[in-house]
């Protein structure tokens, strides 16, 4: 009796930790980039014709459509340019129809050898004359349309439109002088750099998957978080990836589509993108309280039936519903210490209290 008086005793005395089975699931580890949105198409809004500004169409920052309306130069000089090239085109015409004429009245006469030869040449001649100015006066008049038509400025492209940069009655010159620019807005494209070890291990996954990653790796979904907007997941896909690493960063881009209909992300825009690292896989999860270090080493600690703390060094993988993934070290079936770690040793041995650990932590959503 008095012995298991003292056994119960020491017992009591043993320091007291929590442990747990850890996590073993199926997952996809999740890399993470910084990263930034640029619009899928952008434009700077040039002349093509030189003159002085005489209208603007628009509101600064506003939506704008495909061939609307943007800027008007001063048409009068062009539209004087354009009745000139008309007029130009009907002396053409008149001369085109006279030598014509000429040539079928000399044609009629040469058949009863009413005329000579050389001047029914002379009338073929003065035809293909007239026919070759025709054709010039039929090519200024069109470059005086086209650049009457350059005169008034029209939207590319649909978009957000930028602030005017010319105010009205300044001299544009054609080409040189930015006016503004727009860019599109859904969707939109996020573009960060991945070096050569995630290249290899991404491109691996793409041609298992049937794709490869300079066309988006199959199309593989894609989360992004920006600044301020800790509780928003905005979805998207890859869809592109350089054909080449930099040789002087050693890294290749790739580029994400997301849409964008209510228009909150913007280029330009910072954001964290998270991208699946892995095909799906058994993974070993466990809390980050769990786990310790050793100098260089990241070490849990092991509970044997009998109370008995030992040391396993891990190596550890991104953060995944709340749990840091166990790339190694471990095999799901061990009994770790997820609280108490201050009372563990190896080689000592410690009074353990079993838990469960659910399938996803409560601060899974914060820990993003």
């Amino acid at each position: 009796m008095a012995f298991s008086s003292t056994a119960f005793a020491q017992d009591q005395q043993l320091p007291v930790v929590t442990a747990a089975k850890p996590v073993v699931r199926e997952i996809v580890e999740d890399d993470e980039f910084v990263g930034r949105f640029e619009a899928v198409d952008q434009v700077a809004i040039r002349s093509r014709v030189s003159g002085y500004l005489d209208k603007v169409s628009f509101q600064d920052g506003a939506l704008v459509n495909k061939g609307d309306l943007l800027f008007t130069i001063d048409q009068r000089p062009y539209q004087a340019a354009y009745d000139t090239a008309k007029s130009q085109v009907d002396v053409a015409k008149s001369l085109l129809e006279f030598s014509k004429m000429q040539l079928d009245r000399a044609d009629e006469l040469a058949r009863t050898g009413n005329i000579s030869t050389a001047t029914v040449d002379d009338r073929r001649r003065e035809y293909l004359s007239a026919q070759a100015q025709m054709q010039g006066a039929t090519a200024a008049l069109t470059t005086a349309r086209l650049n009457m038509e350059f005169t008034e400025i029209k939207a590319p492209l649909s978009g957000r439109i930028d602030r005017r940069l010319v105010s009205v009655g300044n001299l544009v010159q054609p080409d040189s002088t930015l006016l503004t620019t727009i860019v599109t807005r859904d969707p939109i494209d996020f573009y960060f750099d991945v070096d050569e070890r995630l290249y290899f291990s991404y491109a691996r996954d793409a041609k298992a998957r049937g794709g490869s990653m300079q066309e988006g790796a199959g199309g593989l979904d894609v989360e992004v978080r920006v600044a301020d907007r800790a509780e928003a997941v905005f979805k998207g896909k890859l869809d592109f990836a350089e054909n080449r690493i930099d040789n002087a960063t050693g890294t290749m881009r790739v580029r994400a589509k997301f849409p964008n209909a209510d228009g909150i992300l913007q280029p330009g825009m910072f954001g964290r993108i998270n991208v699946p690292g892995s095909l799906p896989h058994s993974g070993v999860l466990v809390p980050d309280e769990a786990i310790g270090s050793d100098q260089d080493r990241r070490i849990v600690f092991l509970v044997d039936e009998a109370g008995m703390v030992s040391a396993k060094p891990v190596r550890t993988g991104p953060l995944l519903d709340g749990y840091r993934v166990i790339r190694s070290g471990l095999t799901g079936g061990e009994t770790i210490i997820v609280n108490g770690l201050m009372h563990a040793r190896p080689g000592t041995k410690v009074k353990v209290e079993m838990a469960t650990l659910p399938p996803k932590t409560e601060t899974a959503g914060l820990q993003q």
